[in-house]
């Protein structure tokens, strides 16, 4: 069996489809099946079981894909380290994150890191899901990931950069606009805008919203806490959020922030593989961000 075979056969475990991988290589639908073949042939067993709507690893696919992804993981690991020993700040830094992400906690940590590693080559990728995030650095296509920490993940290490507040974002001439801050329970009936549910902001938001006994209403639901400011601003509803970097200058146009007491604070920060894995231009761009962040994650 060759490296390729076991990276043409992990990408068909996660596609579930040949002709998907086969179309994403630039090949044929036969040239993937006989990277598939040749592992069978050397494994003795049948790795793939065909469905009508594609295929799924057997048992011993599954066995084997878990090891392959791992391996070719680690070599991938290895070749970029090694590039990076032999070209010193040189290399690629690849980071999953979205624009609201850059926008309030890495702006100046780019421009910074830019300024300091000038020949580092940084890529922002955008993914769909929290589960497609953390895929992604376990087989090595991501570095780095800026999520809201979370419950543990197998294979995945997080690490708290920042807790931030939560706030009520409303109009200046809203009658809760005035206070200096608010009592969560005072907002059981007043109906809210919604941070995306299945997202683990708004996971945390309704657990600690849980162990004060309090339950927040919802009557809109926004896709980014960037969305859910705005519609505050435009008087179209009140939004609970997390105090963000870079939010607006409280007394400053249409929008008033009232901070919530005693809700645990969202922590947010770093997903990685490995913290002592990771390549140098990777830790050296973590901790930019959690320097500027006042936080230590991947510092060390």
């Amino acid at each position: 069996m060759t490296l390729d075979d076991l990276r043409v056969f992990v990408a068909v475990c996660r596609a579930g489809s040949l002709s998907s991988v086969a179309r994403d290589l630039g090949c044929t639908q036969s040239a993937v099946s006989q990277h598939v073949k040749r592992l069978e042939k050397e494994t003795g067993v049948a790795l793939l079981e065909r469905q009508p709507r594609g295929v799924v690893p057997t048992q011993a696919g599954r066995i084997l894909e878990a090891a392959a992804a791992e391996g070719i993981s680690g070599l991938d690991l290895a070749v970029r380290q090694l590039r990076d020993l032999v070209d010193g700040h040189s290399g690629h830094v690849r980071v999953a994150t979205g624009a609201t992400t850059v926008r309030h906690f890495m702006s100046d940590a780019v421009v910074a890191f830019r300024r300091r590693h000038p020949r580092v080559n940084l890529e922002f990728r955008t993914v769909s899901s929290g589960r497609g995030t953390f895929d992604a650095l376990a087989d090595g296509t991501l570095d780095l990931a800026w999520i809201t920490v979370g419950p543990r993940v197998r294979g995945i290490e997080q690490r708290t950069v920042a807790e931030l507040p939560w706030l009520l974002a409303l109009r200046a001439d809203d009658p809760l606009a005035q206070r200096q801050d608010l009592d969560p329970a005072e907002l059981r009936d007043v109906r809210l805008i919604r941070l995306p549910p299945n997202s683990t902001s708004a996971s945390h938001l309704d657990a600690a919203c849980a162990e004060l006994g309090v339950r927040f209403t919802y009557d809109t639901s926004v896709a980014d806490w960037d969305t859910a400011l705005l519609l505050a601003e435009l008087g179209v509803g009140r939004a609970v959020v997390p105090a963000v970097p870079g939010l607006p200058v409280p007394g400053v146009g249409e929008l008033r922030l009232v901070p919530l007491t005693g809700l645990r604070p969202l922590p947010v920060g770093w997903a990685v593989r490995r913290w002592d894995s990771l390549s140098p231009p990777a830790r050296a761009f973590a901790h930019t961000v959690a320097e500027f962040r006042g936080g230590v994650a991947g510092a060390g």
